[in-house]
């Protein structure tokens, strides 16, 4: 068995965004030379998670707008009172909203891979989703199969 593992960097430009690294993570694959296994996309940030679904303009802003109305800005997080109060380092943002807004998203998706390519439907692609940007994120994939 083959492990082959590469980190994709990427910067987000505003608040929500979904950006599309499904080409990315082809890449990735690709190069591993693995035919047969899966492919693990993993974000280890709380503000920014991973999904997948189609690649449509119009249904992109559905889910930013469901996105909006489940976890509202405007409400009161407790954490953004932590984060105001608090002593040790803090990137000063108050964004508890986004944390909320990570635990429903997630922070990976495993495809599976047959024959040097990824398993996926004909409609998905794989998202990277910033919920407190403008941010520079890294994405860990890692390839694991013969």
């Amino acid at each position: 068995m083959k492990i082959h593992k590469k980190t994709i960097e990427k910067e987000s430009k505003s608040q929500i965004e979904f950006l599309d690294i499904t080409s990315d993570v082809d890449g990735v694959v690709k190069e591993s030379k693995i035919q047969n296994g899966q492919v693990l996309v993993f974000s280890g940030h709380t503000t920014a998670g991973i999904a997948m679904n189609e690649n449509e303009s119009l249904l992109l802003q559905d889910f930013q707008r469901l996105l909006y109305r489940l976890v509202p800005i405007e409400e009161r997080y407790s954490h953004d009172l932590f984060e105001l109060k608090r002593t040790t380092r803090s990137d000063g943002r108050s964004n508890g909203h986004s944390h909320c807004k990570n635990l429903l998203i997630g922070a990976s998706e495993t495809i599976p891979v047959e024959n040097g390519k990824m398993l996926l439907g004909n409609l998905q692609s794989i998202f990277l989703i910033e919920m407190d940007g403008s941010r520079k994120r890294s994405i860990v994939v890692q390839v694991i199969g013969e």
